[in-house]
């Protein structure tokens, strides 16, 4: 299936210069959804993990049915002041400004294996920040996977010390 039929495409959004991927035709669509979801369980099954890590708020899409395809469990990274109990920060800088994300300190233990699971690859920016947020709790990135990569951003590039599977690529 080429997904990339049921991905809009939007000109100067958010802000002028940034092509914006929309993935609302994708998840409106249930064979592509299903497809996409598909794709990225074949290879979350074989990177042997035990929590799937997503990102506020597209990887939440993805992440969640991810997660129980390979029966792991499911943990949030958040903007700042969204998770109750003790969290830990990070920030990061993205293809049109800058955010701060948060996990709860309990949420991953020393030696779990985690994917890290989101809508969109651009400058690598949240994926890093997510990165240093589990290992500085102690786990281990098993891998990191996409649906979208804009491939001429660099964030694979910037994560070039992970595995990172994506499943449509795009240039910027």
């Amino acid at each position: 299936m080429d997904l990339k039929k049921n991905i809009g495409i939007f000109a100067d959004f958010p802000k002028a210069g940034i092509s914006f991927k929309d993935i609302n035709s994708l998840i409106l669509n249930p064979k592509a959804f299903r497809y996409a979801i598909d794709e990225m369980a074949k290879v979350a099954k074989a990177l042997d993990a035990n929590i799937v890590v997503i990102p506020e708020a597209r990887g939440y899409i993805f992440g969640t049915p991810l997660a129980y395809l390979i029966g792991a469990g499911l943990v949030p990274v958040r903007k700042p002041g969204k998770l109750p109990g003790e969290v830990t920060s990070e920030s990061y800088d993205l293809e049109y400004g800058s955010n701060i994300v948060e996990i709860q300190k309990d949420a991953i233990k020393p030696g779990d294996r985690v994917i890290i699971v989101d809508d969109l690859l651009a400058t690598g920016g949240t994926m890093m920040a997510a990165t240093k947020l589990i290992e500085n709790l102690g786990g281990e990135i098993s891998g990191i996977i996409t649906l979208i990569e804009l491939t001429e951003l660099g964030g694979r590039e910037l994560l070039k010390d992970y595995f990172v599977h994506s499943i449509v690529t795009y240039p910027y």
